[in-house]
């Protein structure tokens, strides 16, 4: 009888998966690709961005539902540390975001966390990678320069050589780019991407195709960007490893995040053993320990979760810090 009631406690603390409610924001750039591909109720025709797990200050998502409901992850990282393996900071680490992007977006870079500290109020840097949910056929995206130095690089920019300067790389439904601090890049019009970043909001504009924003053009940071552009171009290489023979590769680990794809096609159990996992279910539909998850739903299964089961017909991105 103390066997079983002590077997009956441990599974009674076991902390429950916590649902994320997205946000959504409007682009000169987006489209309704959030409505029609994952039901999402977006607020216009131009929505570009669902802030999927956020607890940024520019958008800070509500937990779905359970005992939580209606708190923010903001409100969590900093009162139930122990959901999040008591780990140091004073932000959620990270931030997963969908992106559709119906027309082009800015060439932009992003800076790194000294970078970021010192010219933008203390903020963290913005590392970030994308996984191409879908694309358009024979579609390319930008990734990097053509600069060979700094000089070349301030002149090309300050001659809006962009055809010279920028490189492209063809990307295909499935593909996945890591992209570091200092790398020129772009989405382009009839891509749809899932972006797992830093907890970062700092873009710098390189160049945004002369486009009017209410009447006038967006704000570009010419200085800023050659300061923190990398030269010459980088290119990162990304490994997609599955060594323990189950339905989940590991996509990435780098510095500040690891991200995994699993394809689910039977049931399966798998451990969770970080200090937190965020999943995105991108396709299809199924349960995890036999409860229903679908396309577009995001949650957080919390330190201490252990043992979870997968199963049905469903593809999903998860993601961690790394520690």
């Amino acid at each position: 009888m103390e066997k079983d009631v002590r077997i009956r406690d441990i599974a009674a603390e076991k902390p429950e998966i916590i649902f994320i409610q997205p946000i959504f924001k409007e682009n000169i750039w987006g489209g309704d690709k959030l409505r029609t591909e994952y039901g999402y109720p977006i607020p216009s025709d131009t929505t570009g961005e669902c802030w999927a797990v956020s607890a940024h200050e520019n958008g800070d998502c509500k937990v779905a539902n359970g005992k939580y409901k209606g708190r923010t992850l903001t409100d969590l990282w900093k009162n139930q540390q122990e959901l999040f393996g008591n780990l140091n900071g004073d932000k959620f680490p990270l931030l997963v975001k969908i992106i559709d992007a119906k027309d082009d977006l800015s060439i932009q870079v992003h800076p790194n966390d000294s970078y970021a500290k010192i010219h933008e109020n203390g903020s963290l840097g913005k590392t970030e990678c994308w996984y191409i949910l879908d694309c358009k056929e024979n579609q390319d995206i930008v990734i990097g320069h053509n600069a060979a130095t700094k000089a070349e690089l301030k002149a090309m920019i300050e001659k809006k050589k962009w055809n010279q300067l920028i490189r492209t790389l063809p990307i295909k439904k499935g593909d996945f780019l890591q992209i570091n601090p200092g790398t020129v890049h772009a989405i382009k019009g009839g891509t749809l991407i899932l972006e797992t970043q830093q907890n970062s909001d700092i873009t710098y504009r390189v160049y945004d195709y002369d486009r009017l924003s209410n009447g006038v053009p967006r704000e570009l940071h010419i200085d800023k960007s050659i300061d923190v552009i990398t030269v010459p171009f980088q290119e990162e290489k990304t490994e997609v490893t599955n060594d323990d023979g189950t339905q989940c590769k590991r996509l990435i680990s780098c510095r500040y995040y690891e991200v995994f794809k699993f394809e689910i096609m039977k049931k399966e159990e798998f451990i969770q053993d970080k200090p937190f996992l965020i999943m995105s279910v991108i396709e299809g539909d199924g349960k995890i320990n036999a409860q229903n998850i679908k396309k577009g739903m995001h949650f957080i299964l919390p330190n201490g979760f252990n043992t979870y089961s997968l199963e049905g017909n469903m593809t999903l991105i998860a993601s961690a810090p790394k520690v």
